[in-house]
């Protein structure tokens, strides 16, 4: 008899563990869905180092240029005439109180000259909120 109860306790502790077996298990599936729900860039940008930080709004738009000279809007590639179309729509469709402002993602590598001429076209194109990324200089 003694040895029923030994079993029993044995059974008990190990039945504690369980839970937390079920808990760890369904947080595993909850990281490995949520890491891949944020879409990647269509090309590989690294972004000039720069000393100020901002803050970004999740409903700006984000423009990528590459530094061998292509342009994509929030992850889809197209010309540099498209994108200036497609973001000056879009921020014009948008509701009043809710106007997003537009995020600038180039590539260190690229000429400063396309990127100023770009800034300068979303300005005729009546884009007022522009923000160019970069990564903190260490």
């Amino acid at each position: 008899m003694r040895f029923l109860r030994a079993n029993n306790r044995l059974n008990n502790h190990d039945a504690g563990i369980l839970p937390l077996i079920n808990v760890v298990f369904l947080l595993l599936i909850f990281f490995m869905l949520a890491g891949h729900l944020a879409a990647s860039d269509p090309f590989a940008i690294t972004p000039p180092k720069s000393q100020s930080e901002g803050r970004n709004s999740p409903q700006d738009l984000v423009i990528l240029v590459s530094a061998d000279g292509r342009f994509a809007l929030d992850g889809v590639e197209m010309s540099e005439e498209g994108v200036i179309k497609a973001a000056s729509e879009r921020l014009r469709k948008s509701p009043a109180g809710e106007t997003p402002g537009l995020r600038l993602k180039t590539d260190g590598n690229a000429p400063a000259a396309r990127i100023v001429r770009l800034m300068q076209r979303l300005r005729q194109a009546g884009i007022q909120k522009l923000k160019l990324l970069t990564i903190p200089a260490n």
